[in-house]
């Protein structure tokens, strides 16, 4: 198979980049366009909610490449366009402006939209974060206000209350599970977890889902729990997970289902391809469709995919990995944690007691996943566990 002469890349955020820039360390000589719905160049995520909101970092510094790798690159990027149409069979994409764009192959990376409460676009002082526009509006906000009510106990909105808390303002977390990040580490880590928060003086509402916002001339005022209990706020920040950014696809022809449905080589279509937030494909060793929400799967999924287009034809089976810092904590998770009883964990290196350990879960006694707490190199040693089962388990298929 011989390589395409042109390459269409839908999203600029990193699965779009990386995508083009392992195209071009493949050897890959023909056109790249990335076009991409924001005017900045390409920016990572993750410190947006941390290191960006806090201020410690200048916006400037979440740019994933410098000015000159990005000139280095030979691509055309398109921002401030957003994508509305593509046409499969032709191959072209069409956005906002009206502008057609064709190729002869297209990535689609246009990642995923954060989820909102009903109303709240109507009022001022709420507050969603998903952009680098979404945080410098969030942190302007954040500055002259003293009370702050997160809705969302997920990754998110664990480090959005961390790191107001750490500007000084007075935070509840809330949600409907019982501890912060409950769904994605398991109740051991996340009872711990809401330890911490507390003493750093976030307030915790878990366990209690959201009935209404309240608000006076427009503004929000607090939150309405489910026992009755009113929040007072100032800022509130919903932080209630996202949706796979796939309006735009719509009469495509492409199978939509929690986001683009993609075979085990990323490939939605003949000469389309998905990648990062939006991609839902066949991972071969878990025997399902799967999709990844983390910076890693972006990097590492544009690599499969840029391998594919350049005529490498294997199936894209990752290990999961996550992180997330708060307060002095750093979680790591490689592999899957079920939140439900099932799962099982045991603690395999360092001391829970001391706040230094790597714990490994397994699920019908098969290991699904290990976290670290604050074990960062530790942790990554028992990463191979994660894949040895998953092996085991794709023979077993």
């Amino acid at each position: 198979m011989s390589a395409p002469d042109s390459v269409l890349i839908v999203g600029a955020s990193a699965g779009g980049l990386c995508t083009a820039e392992a195209l071009r360390r493949g050897g890959y000589k023909g056109k790249i366009t990335l076009i991409g719905d924001e005017p900045h160049a390409p920016y990572d995520r993750p410190p947006l909610s941390k290191q960006v909101l806090h201020g410690a970092w200048e916006p400037e510094r979440a740019a994933l490449r410098p000015a000159q790798a990005i000139s280095a690159l030979d691509a055309d990027f398109v921002l401030g366009d957003a994508a509305v149409a593509l046409d499969v069979n032709a191959r072209t994409v069409r956005t906002v402006s009206g502008r057609f764009f064709e190729a002869n192959a297209i990535v689609i990376a246009t990642g995923a939209r954060a989820r909102h409460l009903p109303g709240q676009e109507s009022l001022a002082g709420v507050h969603v974060l998903r952009s680098l526009d979404d945080t410098l509006a969030l942190r302007a906000e954040l500055l002259s206000a003293s009370r702050v009510v997160v809705v969302g106990e997920g990754v998110l909105g664990s480090e959005i209350a961390a790191t107001a808390r750490m500007l000084g303002l007075d935070v509840t977390l809330v949600g409907p599970l019982a501890a912060p990040m409950a769904a994605q580490i398991g109740p051991l880590a996340s009872g711990l977890l809401a330890q911490v928060h507390q003493e750093h003086g976030v307030r915790l509402r878990l366990g209690s889902s959201i009935t209404s916002l309240t608000s006076h001339r427009g503004r929000v005022t607090g939150v309405c729990l489910a026992n009755g209990e009113e929040l007072p706020a100032d800022v509130v920040v919903v932080a209630i997970g996202a949706s796979p950014a796939t309006e735009w696809l719509a009469g495509s022809g492409l199978r939509i289902d929690n986001g683009v449905v993609c075979d085990s080589r990323c490939r939605a279509a003949d000469g389309i391809y998905a990648v990062g937030d939006v991609a839902r494909w066949h991972h071969e060793k878990l025997g399902r469709l799967t999709r990844f929400e983390n910076r890693t799967n972006a990097t590492e999924q544009a690599e499969a995919v840029a391998a594919g287009i350049l005529g490498n034809d294997a199936p894209y089976a990752p290990v999961s990995y996550f992180w997330t810092d708060q307060f002095d904590v750093k979680i790591q998770v490689f592999g899957v944690i079920s939140a439900g009883v099932e799962a099982e964990a045991e603690i395999i290196a360092g001391d829970l007691s001391a706040r230094r350990f790597v714990a490994r879960y397994t699920s019908a006694g098969v290991v699904t996943g290990v976290l670290g707490w604050n074990m960062p190199k530790q942790v990554r040693q028992h990463r191979q566990d994660v894949i040895n089962a998953m092996d085991a388990n794709r023979i077993s298929h």
